[in-house]
Protein backbone atom coordinates (compact mmCIF):
# COMPACT_ATOMS: atom_id res chain seq x y z
CA UNK A 1 0.00 0.00 0.00
CA UNK A 2 1.29 3.38 -0.84
CA UNK A 3 1.92 5.91 2.21
CA UNK A 4 0.03 8.32 0.39
CA UNK A 5 -3.61 6.58 0.79
CA UNK A 6 -2.67 7.53 4.80
CA UNK A 7 -1.92 11.62 4.16
CA UNK A 8 -5.40 12.66 5.13
CA UNK A 9 -6.30 13.38 8.86
CA UNK A 10 -9.60 13.27 11.00
CA UNK A 11 -11.18 16.91 10.26
CA UNK A 12 -13.82 18.86 9.97
CA UNK A 13 -14.66 17.31 6.72
CA UNK A 14 -14.40 13.98 8.07
CA UNK A 15 -18.50 14.60 9.22
CA UNK A 16 -19.52 14.89 5.26
CA UNK A 17 -19.72 10.88 5.56
CA UNK A 18 -21.43 10.25 8.52
CA UNK A 19 -23.92 13.13 7.36
CA UNK A 20 -24.45 11.52 3.95
CA UNK A 21 -24.99 7.93 5.63
CA UNK A 22 -27.61 9.38 8.05
CA UNK A 23 -29.53 11.16 4.93
CA UNK A 24 -29.03 7.53 2.99
CA UNK A 25 -30.62 5.56 6.18
CA UNK A 26 -33.21 8.77 6.96
CA UNK A 27 -34.43 8.37 3.42
CA UNK A 28 -34.77 4.68 1.89
CA UNK A 29 -37.29 2.17 3.16
CA UNK A 30 -36.68 -1.34 3.69
CA UNK A 31 -38.81 -3.99 4.07
CA UNK A 32 -41.82 -1.19 5.12
CA UNK A 33 -39.22 0.58 7.59
CA UNK A 34 -38.24 4.21 6.97
CA UNK A 35 -35.96 5.79 10.09
CA UNK A 36 -37.06 9.10 8.69
CA UNK A 37 -40.96 8.27 8.61
CA UNK A 38 -40.96 6.61 12.24
CA UNK A 39 -38.96 10.31 13.83
CA UNK A 40 -41.30 12.49 11.93
CA UNK A 41 -44.32 10.67 12.75
CA UNK A 42 -43.23 10.25 16.88
CA UNK A 43 -42.57 14.31 16.47
CA UNK A 44 -45.84 15.16 15.07
CA UNK A 45 -44.68 16.18 11.23
CA UNK A 46 -46.16 15.17 8.24
CA UNK A 47 -44.48 12.42 6.17
CA UNK A 48 -46.63 12.58 3.33
CA UNK A 49 -48.65 15.69 1.99
CA UNK A 50 -52.01 14.00 2.05
CA UNK A 51 -52.69 11.22 4.89
CA UNK A 52 -50.48 8.93 3.23
CA UNK A 53 -50.57 9.53 -0.43
CA UNK A 54 -49.10 12.19 -2.22
CA UNK A 55 -45.67 13.31 -2.54
CA UNK A 56 -42.81 11.23 -0.04
CA UNK A 57 -41.97 14.59 2.17
CA UNK A 58 -38.96 12.35 3.37
CA UNK A 59 -37.04 13.53 0.24
CA UNK A 60 -37.06 17.39 1.71
CA UNK A 61 -36.10 16.07 4.92
CA UNK A 62 -33.09 14.23 3.94
CA UNK A 63 -31.67 17.51 2.22
CA UNK A 64 -31.35 18.43 5.44
CA UNK A 65 -28.63 15.68 5.86
CA UNK A 66 -26.95 16.05 2.20
CA UNK A 67 -26.47 19.31 1.82
CA UNK A 68 -24.31 19.97 4.72
CA UNK A 69 -22.18 16.95 3.77
CA UNK A 70 -22.06 17.91 0.38
CA UNK A 71 -20.72 21.18 1.71
CA UNK A 72 -18.67 20.47 3.95
CA UNK A 73 -16.77 18.11 2.11
CA UNK A 74 -16.37 20.95 -0.70
CA UNK A 75 -15.49 23.00 2.03
CA UNK A 76 -12.50 20.88 3.71
CA UNK A 77 -11.37 18.84 0.81
CA UNK A 78 -8.09 17.83 2.94
CA UNK A 79 -10.19 15.59 5.63
CA UNK A 80 -10.42 11.94 5.61
CA UNK A 81 -13.78 10.85 3.82
CA UNK A 82 -14.83 14.14 2.67
CA UNK A 83 -14.57 13.14 -1.02
CA UNK A 84 -16.69 10.13 -0.04
CA UNK A 85 -19.38 11.72 1.72
CA UNK A 86 -19.74 14.40 -1.44
CA UNK A 87 -19.86 12.11 -3.84
CA UNK A 88 -22.54 9.93 -1.68
CA UNK A 89 -24.24 13.22 -1.51
CA UNK A 90 -24.14 14.02 -4.83
CA UNK A 91 -25.28 10.51 -5.88
CA UNK A 92 -28.12 10.20 -3.34
CA UNK A 93 -29.66 14.12 -4.38
CA UNK A 94 -29.51 13.48 -7.89
CA UNK A 95 -30.89 9.82 -7.40
CA UNK A 96 -33.97 11.68 -5.03
CA UNK A 97 -34.54 14.14 -7.53
CA UNK A 98 -35.16 12.00 -10.25
CA UNK A 99 -37.31 9.89 -8.30
CA UNK A 100 -39.48 12.54 -7.25
CA UNK A 101 -40.10 13.74 -10.10
CA UNK A 102 -41.30 10.41 -11.88
CA UNK A 103 -43.33 8.69 -8.73
CA UNK A 104 -46.43 10.29 -7.88
CA UNK A 105 -48.61 8.22 -5.22
CA UNK A 106 -52.15 9.30 -5.53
Amino acid sequence: MSSGMFKRKIGIGTISLPLALLGLVWSLEIRGFCLGDIVLNSIGLRVWTNVDTGTHLIVFYSLIFFIPALITGYMYKESFGSKAGRVVSIIFMGLLLILSLFSTSV
